[in-house]
């Protein structure tokens, strides 16, 4: 006798339109502002150190959205179309927008060189003051949004905060440098060090967004660690034919073979609900569909268990 259970807990949130949404909305005008304002003082001063910073700042703007989404989808529920609800939209947006910002740092990297090769007179004043504005406004969102870090999606924005400001304070002392010993590359030169920041960056987003598309492990977890705390429960007897998702940057699926003794289906609810509960504690993992079976099926004796060995 067989029997599939399917477990569709879903972790309660902030909605968006609750204190973390509102800061993340908020977040993202000030800083897209912030990224027009910059733009147009790094045309005017001739820095390209501004301009690469004001790109970086799009980056930061691009984080903030992506969590935005992720509040907004992960509040939607699925539909006789979507079954799984709308998660991949913004694995999807995040993927274009990074290969954007590959291409992005490629320019910058051209420039700067160009750059080096003949240096270029920028206004040092209008750096320091663009690049202070910034720094204070990028602390400050920081600091808003560290109130709601227990969320992966704001503590990733946070973090963007955070090396956005660093950038800021790198183009003030670079300023100051060109102000007291008129050395012009160093405006490349901090052009190249953002430039970095943003491919590696683009790079993480690239990586971990193919990672979901073709439906690869989650970043963070392990099947032998998941394999093993399964194992531990007690009625359970061997684990096969698992397989672990994501549907999107923060919500996780998983199916798999439980053998298990030979019992009733009412009996068999409290192995469930404990295995469930293992998951989501430990792995959040809160979408599963968990087959269970009282006699060894040919998929235990096949490829599968070369990666899910018995436990028993």
């Amino acid at each position: 006798m067989r029997s599939v259970a399917h477990s569709h807990r879903h972790p309660s949130g902030s909605h968006l339109h609750g204190g973390a949404g509102q800061m993340l909305f908020l977040s993202l005008a000030l800083t897209l502002a912030f990224v027009v304002v910059e733009t147009i003082a790094g045309l005017r001063a001739s820095s390209l150190a501004l301009l690469s910073d004001a790109s970086h700042n799009f980056t930061d703007a691009f984080a903030l959205l992506l969590a935005a989404i992720g509040f907004y989808f992960q509040s939607r529920p699925a539909d006789q179309e979507k079954t799984y609800g709308y998660h991949r939209a913004g694995v999807l947006v995040a993927f274009v927008n990074a290969i954007a910002l590959v291409i992005l740092s490629g320019f910058l990297f051209y420039e700067s060189y160009r750059r080096l090769l003949h240096p270029t007179p920028v206004s040092e004043n209008t750096m320091i003051v663009v690049a202070a504005i910034g720094l204070l406004m990028n602390l400050a969102i920081a600091w808003g949004l560290d109130d709601h870090g227990h969320d992966l999606n704001i503590r990733a924005a946070w973090i963007h905060m955070l090396g956005d400001a660093a950038s800021s304070a790198g183009i003030i002392a670079g300023a100051v440098v060109i102000r007291f010993t008129g050395w012009l590359a160093v405006d490349p030169a901090l052009s190249i060090l953002i430039g970095v920041g943003i491919l590696f960056s683009a790079w993480g987003i690239v990586k971990d967004a193919l990672n979901i598309l073709l439906e690869g492990l989650p970043k963070g977890l392990t099947l032998p660690d998941v394999l093993r705390d399964v194992g531990q429960i007690e009625g359970v007897i061997d684990v096969h034919d698992l397989h672990i998702w994501s549907l999107g940057a923060e919500a996780h699926a998983l199916s798999c073979h439980v053998l298990i003794e030979d019992m009733p289906p009412s009996a068999s609810d409290t192995i469930l609900r404990k295995i469930n509960t293992v998951l989501g504690d430990r792995f959040a993992i809160h979408h599963t569909t968990i087959q269970f079976e009282h006699t060894r099926c040919a998929l235990a004796e096949r490829s599968c268990n070369m990666i899910t060995p018995h436990l028993h």
